[in-house]
């Protein structure tokens, strides 16, 4: 009797009997018809994977192994990151850079190396890299054949009278030997960027010029000032006009402008040349086209 009263259960106890026999077959039946394949899944996928890492690590490979194509350069314009990818010290590269500031340029392999001091196994590994100017090139030609062009060649072309460089055209700068419709055009961009010349001395700072074209130049050409130059007033200038002047860097205007709300208005010239990174070798010429 006892045993039997084991066995009855309340009308709720028999409703939570049921759905837990209702919960047991349903698991039983979720087990057997669900895919539990997940990690196989996972696994193709991460053999997916592997297979494109490996292919790109091959690329990568074979980019590293990749003979790397050099291209032609003019050695004069060697930047920092060029020099260092050239193998280059970076006192071998601030020798250059110092040459080159002194608006000086290396026309051969041989001067390269005097001027930066690299070592012969350097040069030859780079000076086939090296490529210069046309002008460059013919230099040897042009001496050889220098006594004969003006003898016969000056014939040919038309005589030319000294004439101002500021009223040249690119005809008139094209009658000069060495001289062609590129270095004619540099010529009058130059000119125009600086207003006008002032002194013959200014060719030398338009690149591409030879110095025997430069020899020629002078000897046709002379410099007159026009009355219509706009000088620069130093003293009233703000730090955009003196900044957009050819010969000032934005570093040097911000200079000079700080230096004369310190110390007062510039005299002259001298005064001027007194602040740091003046550039004083081009005083004089620098001098025409202010005013104080």
């Amino acid at each position: 009797m006892h045993f039997i009263k084991l066995l009855h259960f309340t009308k709720y106890q028999r409703t939570s009997i049921f759905v837990l026999f209702v919960l047991i077959i349903a698991l039983q039946v979720f087990y057997l018809t669900a895919d539990f394949n997940i990690s196989e899944k996972e696994d193709s996928k991460k053999v997916e994977w592997l297979a494109l890492q490996s292919e790109i690590d091959e690329r990568k490979l074979e980019k590293q192994n990749a003979v790397p194509i050099n291209y032609l350069f003019n050695p004069n314009f060697i930047s920092d990151y060029k020099g260092y990818k050239l193998g280059m010290s970076v006192e071998e590269i601030d020798r250059l850079m110092k040459f080159r500031k002194e608006n000086k340029y290396v026309n051969s392999a041989e001067e390269f190396q005097n001027v930066t001091g690299i070592s012969d196994s350097l040069l030859n590994k780079i000076s086939p890299l090296f490529k210069f100017p046309n002008w460059v090139q013919r230099k040897t030609e042009y001496k050889s054949h220098q006594t004969d062009f003006v003898k016969k060649d000056f014939s040919k072309k038309e005589k030319l009278e000294i004439l101002d460089i500021n009223q040249a055209s690119q005809e008139d700068l094209m009658k000069l030997y060495g001289i062609g419709e590129g270095l004619s055009s540099r010529i009058l961009k130059q000119k125009e960027i600086l207003g006008c010349f002032v002194s013959m001395e200014q060719m030398k700072d338009i690149w591409g010029l030879s110095p025997e074209v430069i020899n020629e130049l002078n000897s046709h050409f002379k410099v007159v000032i026009p009355a219509t130059l706009r000088k620069i007033n130093v003293n009233d200038a703000s730090l955009k006009e003196l900044s957009q002047f050819s010969y000032f860097k934005y570093t040097l205007a911000k200079q000079i402008v700080t230096y004369r709300s310190m110390n007062g208005n510039f005299n002259n010239i001298e005064d001027l040349s007194k602040i740091k990174d003046f550039p004083v070798e081009k005083a004089k010429i620098i001098s025409l086209y202010l005013e104080f």
